[in-house]
């Protein structure tokens, strides 16, 4: 039999012969055995997905212990030290363990439905990508459940985050813990933009991408770009606790401000690295309830590519207060104040999508249309902060908790529950309660805003953040303890939202292939999808494949009912990354142990770098070691043993 790479694919119909064959082919291994091996691109995305609400609802109970700390003055409800680990865990947990996760989950799930392909370019990376974050996740909660959390804020700035002035473990938790998360940040975010760039459907030229896919390609490059900056700055951190370097200390030569430097490089872009694909999300989601295609695509697509770059030259907006020179703090100041630029072409492009548009409201359209408000609301306090004279005003009061979770939560928290409701029935073959959905939407709505935005005004009264509590008298009781009804509005809101999840996973309606009426191609397979996808693989000819009749933009129509079978084995087409001509056949793995073992290798070398047990050490490198190996050791259905022209 020729290679699958030279040969040339058969063309045929989807029939239900076909259905048959690929089936068999695609599916996971049943059992247990099949939960650990599993290299799905939907069960890994549904793992994600569920991994990270579980963290989201984590993270919302730390912060509601700390409102309740601060709803009125001097109270004693937590100890300082509690205190300090609540808001440092509920800062890492909701930015690191929930923003981004949950927008990799809905990507792996979506992407190779929304491009036309069975998988992802590297099924075993994507699978390994989750476990690592699991991994990370549950590394960074065992020190906060022994009573040695980290305690110095999710920025963990110097010199505090030091061993003399934090001597326990709870730094070192997170430092390792965040080398951990990053690399599995960076193998995800290499899978995405190999796939963006590999796997699209014959057709989909780089023009015709969902906003989606743009939203978490960018994101990804960006990725692979800042991450390596904080995990050195963790790694470094780690030297200077554990083995008396000295990066970040005076005495010994080194620069306190470097860490700095080091994680905004990072954490800024990271901020647009989680709005982005959730922008992606509302670009897609409201035209379907607008009747209409998006205004402005390219305009949208650059936009979109405008403000990652941007976005890598503000990093200093965080650090006006920190004595740089002025003539920095104007070039920095000039930048951040040019990014609006970008996100204000996204927000005129939804309003006039919604203005030009039909809309009917759904529970969903009402998350992606809120998340507008919101997103001018963050934007523009974040455009005060960029202005240097307000900025040191502002620096370290409530009034920067406030824009954040504008920002955070606006842009990332009430797309992603859109998402859930808009892509529900392609996650599960469900319907969400509407209803249910209605009451869902407006408490959380109600209750953020009656929480975060009297928080502005606090800020602008003096009241710094981080502070365990605060006297009476001075003007600040009233409105913490409106903040804290707000939150605690909100939470119900939340856990409004997880009883329809529930709910509606186990009775929900049993919901078509397209039960919106959508454009794009994952609205063309059933609900749920079959383990292959598509059984042809789809040839396209518009950015809408399902809107070609009505839309009629051009002569061409997408070809969905037939096309390449590949169906000799478990195979995927590649193509060429502009216009996505064919390029070749290429055998896809089979499920693997390999991925969750080189996790769980990783994991058990981390806690033996964190005891500094150096025999412990010794196994987990040589466990790390026989990982790669089963997972590199040439394998001739992969064509790794043969010449791919022989």
């Amino acid at each position: 039999m020729r290679p699958a790479a030279t040969r040339t694919p058969e063309i045929g119909d989807d029939t239900p012969k076909l259905r048959a064959r690929l089936h068999p082919i695609w599916d996971a291994t049943p059992g247990w055995r099949g939960w650990f091996t599993t290299v799905d691109h939907k069960e890994i995305g549904l793992r994600y997905i569920v991994t990270a609400f579980l963290l989201l609802a984590l993270g919302g109970l730390e912060a509601l212990a700390i409102r309740l700390q601060l709803m009125g003055p001097e109270l004693r409800l937590l100890t300082p030290a509690q205190y300090n680990q609540l808001f440092t865990m509920h800062g890492i947990t909701m930015i690191f363990l929930f923003a981004s996760p949950i927008l990799s989950g809905f990507s792996n799930f979506l992407w190779p439905l929304l491009l036309g392909a069975r998988d992802m370019a590297f099924p075993r990376l994507n699978a390994f990508s989750y476990w690592a974050y699991l991994a990370a996740a549950l590394f960074l909660h065992a020190g906060f459940v022994s009573g040695n959390g980290p305690d110095d804020g999710w920025f963990n700035y110097v010199p505090y985050a030091d061993r003399a002035f934090s001597p326990g473990p709870g730094q070192d938790f997170y430092a390792l813990g965040m080398v951990l998360l990053g690399i599995s940040t960076s193998v995800g975010a290499a899978n995405f933009v190999v796939t963006a760039f590999k796997m699209r459907a014959p057709g989909m030229s780089i023009n015709r991408m969902p906003i989606l896919i743009w939203g978490t390609l960018t994101a990804s490059v960006a990725n692979l770009v800042v991450v390596p900056a904080v995990s050195l700055a963790f790694f470094l951190l780690w030297m200077d606790r554990q083995f008396g370097t000295a990066f970040f200390r005076p005495a010994g030569g080194g620069q306190p401000l470097l860490w700095q430097h080091l994680f905004w490089i990072f954490g800024h872009p990271w901020v647009y690295a989680i709005v982005l694909p959730a922008m992606g999300m509302v670009s897609d989601g409201l035209p379907v309830f607008c009747r209409r295609p998006l205004v402005g695509y390219s305009l949208v697509a650059l936009s979109t590519v405008a403000t990652m770059i941007l976005g890598f030259g503000v990093w200093v907006h965080h650090m006006f207060a920190t004595g740089l020179p002025g003539l920095s703090l104007s070039f920095f100041s000039g930048a951040s104040i040019v990014i609006t630029v970008p996100s204000a072409v996204a927000v005129f492009a939804w309003l006039a999508t919604i203005w030009t548009g039909k809309p009917y409201v759904t529970t969903a359209f009402l998350f992606f249309a809120s998340m507008v408000l919101l997103f001018v609301i963050g934007g523009v306090s974040g455009f005060m902060t960029a202005s240097v004279p307000v900025d040191w005003q502002l620096t370290d009061t409530y009034f920067v908790v406030a824009h954040l979770h504008f920002v955070l939560v606006g842009i990332n928290v009430f797309p992603v529950v859109g998402a859930t409701y808009f892509w529900f029935p392609k996650l599960t073959g469900r319907m969400m309660d509407e209803q249910l959905g209605r009451w869902n939407f407006w408490t959380m709505f109600l209750g953020f805003n009656l929480g975060f935005l009297p928080m502005h005004l606090t800020g602008l009264l003096g009241m710094p953040r981080r502070v365990w509590t605060y006297p009476a008298g001075i003007g600040w009781s009233t409105l913490n303890m409106i903040t804290t009804i707000g939150s605690f509005a909100f939470a119900v809101g939340v856990l409004l939202f997880f009883v329809n999840v529930a709910k509606s996973w186990r009775r929900g309606a049993k919901a078509e292939a397209d039960p919106w009426g959508g454009p794009t191609l994952e609205w063309a397979v059933a609900s749920p999808p079959a383990p292959y996808n598509f059984a042809v693989i789809p040839t396209i000819a518009s950015r809408h494949p399902l809107w070609e009749e009505e839309l009629d933009e051009s002569r061409g129509r997408s070809s969905l009912a037939r096309g390449m079978t590949l169906d000799r084995g478990k195979e995927a087409i590649t193509t060429t990354p502009m216009d996505a001509e064919p390029d070749r056949i290429v055998e896809m793995p089979e499920d693997s142990w390999a991925p969750v073992a080189l996790a769980v290798a990783l994991q058990v070398l981390f806690v033996a770098l964190l005891a500094k047990f150096w025999a412990a050490i010794a196994i987990g490198g040589l466990l790390v070691l026989g990982a790669l190996l089963l997972w590199l050791w040439p394998q001739r259905a992969l064509l790794e043993r043969e010449p791919a022209h022989g």
